[in-house]
């Protein structure tokens, strides 16, 4: 489950604090096999309960920012156990030392902070969530287990100042905005880890900033892809379809365009979708589902209604329709091939610096910015 990612100076507390620890008795794990979210109660199938508590994968632990109730899965997964490989990688990369001080925000289970306290001491580290029971729970879990970390019930973006300067921050959540807060609340050098992302996918990177001395910044490269729950008071709203194009494609201006579904869809975690997330802004894509031989692919416009879709068809040369100000399609194509004339850069080529004014991304250097258009 953790070859590659547990390094040795984590590897008792991950033989001290078992991540079943902190699992309510009716989960959803993420099944692998059939990519969706499945039902498992400790109680009605113990066995089944613990093999998915051991195993590397997503566990759903609340819906519906609590609304939920009953078996079924519900509409929206809002709290969660991640998979142990991506928890060690993320603590691999926050690189605690004795001593250290530490600020996680997004408590959930409480898992990864009980890890933390492991390495630490409970005195050392605080953790914040926003969901007034994911929190109680939390709480009670981390005390019965021996683990009294002090848990915070607040909105984790304005960080916890009352036990700042921390050492570390690291975040269990997906952001779309990093909080310069979290910058000031650390101490010189302090190292801040956080899923990062744009709105144009689900799809995060993980940010690894190192505090400059002034604490007037924090830069850093990205270490590797990643997909979390959004921080609740950075999410958006689904995308109304009809909103955009209360008609059909042929009222926008129609194209084509030599680009191949394969050559564009490179899968949920590539680098290339990274690159698109960070050129095309202000905008969400999303990907249907492929049907006699043709998908179509959708961009709508946050700032303004502008849309654009792509059809590629098998055996044929992709179809395009834009309308609105701004030509979404063609801002992705030029994304694209801006990424292959780079050398198809990594997520380790890429980085961010969070400042006062917000943040900028940047290619190989901090002084290299990517060229993100600009968009009113």
């Amino acid at each position: 489950m953790s070859a590659g990612f547990l390094t040795t100076d984590w590897t008792p507390a991950f033989q001290a604090v078992p991540r079943s620890a902190f699992l309510p008795d009716l989960m959803w794990p993420f099944d692998m096999a059939t990519a969706r979210s499945v039902a498992v109660s400790r109680a009605n199938d113990p066995d089944g309960w613990l093999r998915y508590a051991d195993s590397d994968a997503p566990i759903v632990t609340q819906w519906d920012d609590g609304e939920h109730s009953g078996a079924d899965p519900g509409q929206v997964s809002t709290s969660s156990a991640s998979m142990p490989s991506v928890v060690f990688s993320m603590l691999r990369d926050l690189d605690v030392r004795a001593g250290h001080t530490v600020l996680e925000i997004g408590t959930g289970t409480g898992w990864n902070a009980a890890l933390l306290a492991h390495r630490l001491g409970a005195e050392n580290v605080v953790t914040v969530e926003v969901d007034e029971s994911v929190a109680t729970t939390a709480r009670a879990t981390l005390e019965r287990f021996g683990t009294p970390v002090r848990v915070v019930h607040g909105d984790g973006s304005q960080g916890c100042p009352a036990a700042a300067p921390y050492d570390r921050i690291i975040a269990t959540c997906g952001l779309r905005s990093i909080p310069f807060a979290w910058v000031r609340q650390s101490r010189p050098r302090g190292v801040i880890v956080t899923p990062w992302g744009t709105h144009y996918s689900n799809g995060d990177a993980v940010a690894r900033l190192v505090v400059a001395d002034d604490r007037h910044s924090a830069s850093g490269a990205f270490t590797g892809p990643v997909e979390f729950m959004k921080l609740r008071a950075q999410r958006l709203p689904p995308v109304v379809h009809t909103e955009y194009v209360p008609g059909s494609v042929a009222d926008g201006d129609e194209s084509s365009t030599t680009i191949t579904e394969a050559q564009f869809l490179t899968g949920q975690f590539s680098p290339q979708r990274f690159a698109l997330s960070l050129l095309v802004p202000h905008c969400r894509h999303l990907v249907a589902d492929k049907d006699a031989g043709a998908r179509p692919v959708w961009f709508y416009g946050l700032t303004d209604r502008s849309w654009a879709c792509v059809q590629f068809r098998d055996g044929a040369a992709a179809r395009v329709w834009q309308s609105g100000p701004r030509r979404l399609w063609d801002e992705a194509e030029a994304a694209s091939r801006w990424w292959e004339e780079r050398g198809r850069p990594g997520f380790g080529r890429f980085g961010l610096t969070v400042d006062g004014e917000g943040e900028r991304a940047w290619l190989d250097a901090p002084d290299n910015p990517v060229p993100v258009r600009q968009v009113m």
